[in-house]
């Protein structure tokens, strides 16, 4: 049986600096349509005009709408991920609070750097079958989480991890659906949620 492409799959990897450089602007172009009219506004002829590529160069790299809207879900997760890394990497000689500020920073920036682009992303991720990608995503935040909290003797790390990734993502979601952009706002009331959760006085 021959294997189908996916609708939500890159159909190409780019081999060459001349077609990584038509690859990144055709999703920086993806990025700007949807901060400029959301979902609705979203197609590939759109993005094609906005990449200066013509809709065939597009499809050579992308199938559909669909696989432009997961490669930048996919990337922006990936951003996420890269951040809580480098903060649990950099854990061990830390308080617990300077770690938590950390991740805390992460999440706000993953939702308010660039809010239309989230917001809309927000939506796209409903639509879109990639929830075992998502459930994969958040294990993985709640390991780095609880392997932090365990470190620094939290009862029930794992439990703990959850409810924090939840109420950070709560709050950082509400603040996008009511259109805040600002993050040294945002940042003081989800640190103030966190640490009243784990009793941290600061």
């Amino acid at each position: 049986m021959v294997a189908t492409q996916s609708p939500i799959d890159a159909r190409k990897r780019p081999r060459q600096a001349r077609s990584a450089a038509t690859v990144e602007a055709i999703v920086e172009a993806a990025a700007r349509v949807l901060e400029a009219g959301g979902l609705a506004a979203f197609n590939t002829n759109a993005v094609a005009e906005k990449a200066g590529v013509s809709v065939g160069s597009l499809y050579q790299y992308f199938p559909a709408k669909e696989a432009l809207l997961a490669e930048l879900i996919r990337r922006k997760r990936a951003e996420l991920m890269t951040m809580i890394e480098r903060e649990k990497a950099q854990a061990r000689g830390r308080d617990l609070p300077s770690v938590l500020n950390g991740f805390i920073r992460a999440a706000v920036s993953h939702q308010l750097e660039r809010p239309r682009l989230a917001g809309s992303l927000e939506y796209a991720e409903a639509m879109l079958p990639i929830d075992t990608e998502t459930e994969a995503l958040k294990r993985m935040i709640v390991a780095a989480v609880a392997e932090i909290l365990s470190l620094h003797g939290i009862a029930k790390p794992e439990t703990a991890a959850r409810d924090l990734a939840a109420l950070t993502r709560g709050m950082v979601d509400a603040a996008g659906l009511f259109g805040e952009t600002d993050m040294s706002s945002l940042e003081p009331r989800v640190r103030r949620a966190v640490y009243g959760y784990l009793g941290i006085r600061k």
